[in-house]
């Protein structure tokens, strides 16, 4: 049976959009396939959406990796699905969309950006989840006999931030995929090398758990944001310059919800045998 997708994509992080999952999910088997871009649509997250109604003020989705694992979360993916099914609802304002992770907030502004708000970050190590003795700034982790310092917080997904001088140079491939399935992440994380630029802004390179590094990440450009600021290196709203674009993030800290906010494509559309 064919199936009807879009693919959109945020600062370079792409997606395949199925709207109307009254199907089950496909296999981890087929999103894998799917994912190839070279033999199929070719994608970071597949976003399996529910279909909305007319007027629709919620909406639910699951987030799948490009290795057919669940996300709890995608920051850029809430921007597409905003925009997605923001003709179901012409009288504008708020919509909220739900998955794994939690609830998200979704608004529209003038200039055809979207600002989605992704909750307020979780230190607490046993709800990232993250193996410590007890909360702290932050954690050593012995990677391949190597000693990192590393910022744990979970955004809907698990997230570790690591501080870095220069970005372009950080051992995103080796590190990233070390750190993204350590041990001390139950649920693998996703591992952000943030380096500074100035007080409200950040460059970032982003390993994703289950996709390998990617031209942009949206909770990881919270993350990082959200860290920076916890720590006193950037104050918000932070620029966040990633390879694929720039995103904003807006914090104000303590139990104050994070918002993300950035301009999203259609790319095109299709039909896919699932």
């Amino acid at each position: 049976m064919l199936q009807a997708f879009t693919k959109m994509q945020a600062a370079g992080n792409d997606f395949m959009v199925v709207i109307g999952r009254s199907l089950p999910a496909p296999s981890r088997q087929r999103i894998r396939a799917l994912a190839d871009r070279r033999r199929g649509v070719g994608f970071d997250q597949l976003l399996w959406v529910d279909e909305p109604g007319n007027g629709v003020d919620a909406v639910g989705y699951r987030v799948f990796n490009a290795d057919g694992g669940e996300a709890g979360q995608c920051g850029n993916g809430a921007l597409c699905i905003a925009a997605l099914v923001a003709d179901r609802r012409p009288d504008g304002g708020e919509i909220s969309l739900k998955c794994r992770g939690g609830e998200v907030r979704a608004r529209f502004a003038g200039d055809d950006s979207v600002s989605c708000s992704l909750g307020r970050p979780e230190w607490n190590p046993e709800r990232v989840p993250f193996v410590a003795a007890g909360q702290e700034p932050s954690y050593g982790i012995a990677v391949d006999g190597e000693n990192w310092q590393v910022e744990v917080l979970s955004l809907g997904n698990p997230h570790a931030v690591i501080a870095v001088a220069d970005a372009a140079a950080a051992p995103v491939a080796g590190l990233g995929a070390g750190l993204s399935v350590h041990e001390r992440f139950p649920r693998g994380c996703n591992v952000g090398f943030a380096e500074t630029l100035g007080e409200q802004e950040l460059k970032l390179r982003v390993y994703e758990r289950g996709v390998g590094e990617t031209p942009a990440c949206g909770t990881g450009a919270c993350a990082a944001a959200v860290a920076g600021i916890r720590q006193g290196r950037v104050r918000s709203p932070v620029k966040v310059e990633m390879p694929g674009g720039d995103l904003r993030v807006d914090w104000a800290g303590g139990g104050e919800p994070v918002w993300l906010t950035g301009r999203i494509d259609s790319v095109f559309e299709g039909r896919v045998e699932l």
